[in-house]
């Protein structure tokens, strides 16, 4: 299935607007707590305006250099973070921790490795990164055209295994835990001592999540629960501003546990598709987030499919 990635992804996001991104576009860091700082993206497509910067990325500031949480999707776009990260440190960028697989996660390991980086994820992310990577450079070229030239995929150098790891560098502890719910080999970044939460694409806020055809909403319902007990301070989400849980729950939580609650639950005890995707149609609750009318139905309809066939 994933072997359709770019196609899919490419039909899956039609009609998504572009939200304040510009042919300059410069991302910005923003303060979450004290060392720790997000970059937060436009919440529309990728885009040559944008450098494959729709999403969101961070890193944390210690005495030993700064730890990046995600790289970009493109050379050029990795140096608009690292142009960043100088507004705030001029500490080296020391540590890569990808969260992720999809190619805005990883397409700039290069250029920071490139720079002395050690590039660390789990092993299955790693393991998706060097499988798809050809498809992915083929993906962002349709959207990026001749900016990205110089982008050369380069999965995670530093693989860990499991299905959990403890990090820790310059007195700062990160926790990394698989939760595959956006794209197989997803994790999120635990900072204990800041109680931040670098959710990876399990958390959308401010725009609906999307469901793709390789997505399991079973294991984002099951990984948002496990992140909630942790009762994390503040939230960078995949995509969105910066949140508390109670946001996180709202605009995303929810929406996971009717696609597994309710759409789900329907699938299993073999009630009929249209029937049930129309049941569902209308979710007020959810018609405020961006994209919620191009891809509420889609996201519904994967879910079942999913519940279906087990």
């Amino acid at each position: 299935m994933l072997k359709r990635y770019v196609l899919i992804l490419l039909a899956a996001v039609t009609g998504l607007s572009v939200l304040s991104a510009h042919a300059d576009y410069q991302p910005v860091a923003e303060p979450v707590a004290g060392n720790v700082y997000a970059i937060v993206g436009p919440l529309g497509q990728r885009s040559a305006g944008n450098d494959g910067l729709n999403a969101n990325f961070g890193f944390v500031v210690t005495p030993e250099g700064v730890i990046l949480i995600d790289s970009g999707a493109s050379l050029l776009g990795a140096r608009k973070i690292e142009a960043a990260i100088d507004k705030v440190t001029k500490q080296p960028v020391r540590w890569v921790v990808n969260t992720g697989s999809q190619d805005h996660r990883w397409l700039g390991n290069d250029y920071f490795a490139g720079r002395g980086a050690e590039v660390i994820a789990l092993a299955r992310t790693a393991a998706t990164q060097a499988e798809y990577g050809a498809q992915h450079m083929e993906g962002m070229t349709r959207f990026l055209g001749k900016r990205m030239q110089g982008t050369r995929p380069l999965p995670a150098s530093k693989a860990v295994a499991g299905e959990a790891a403890t990090l820790e560098l310059g007195g700062e502890t990160l926790e990394l835990r698989h939760t595959d719910a956006h794209f197989p080999g997803d994790a999120w970044v635990w900072l204990p001592k800041q109680r931040v939460m670098f959710s990876g694409d399990l958390v959308y806020v401010d725009r609906l999540l999307g469901v793709l055809p390789w997505s399991s909403v079973k294991n984002g319902q099951q990984a948002f629960h496990a992140m909630a007990a942790l009762k994390p301070a503040r939230i960078v989400p995949g995509h969105g501003r910066v949140c508390d849980l109670a946001q996180a729950q709202r605009e995303t939580g929810d929406y996971y546990d009717i696609l597994v609650g309710k759409v789900g639950a329907a699938a299993k005890d073999m009630e009929p598709m249209d029937a049930t995707l129309d049941r569902y149609a209308d979710l007020p609750q959810f018609k405020h987030l961006e994209n919620y009318g191009d891809l509420h139905r889609a996201n519904m309809n994967r879910a079942f499919v999913e519940f279906e066939s087990q």
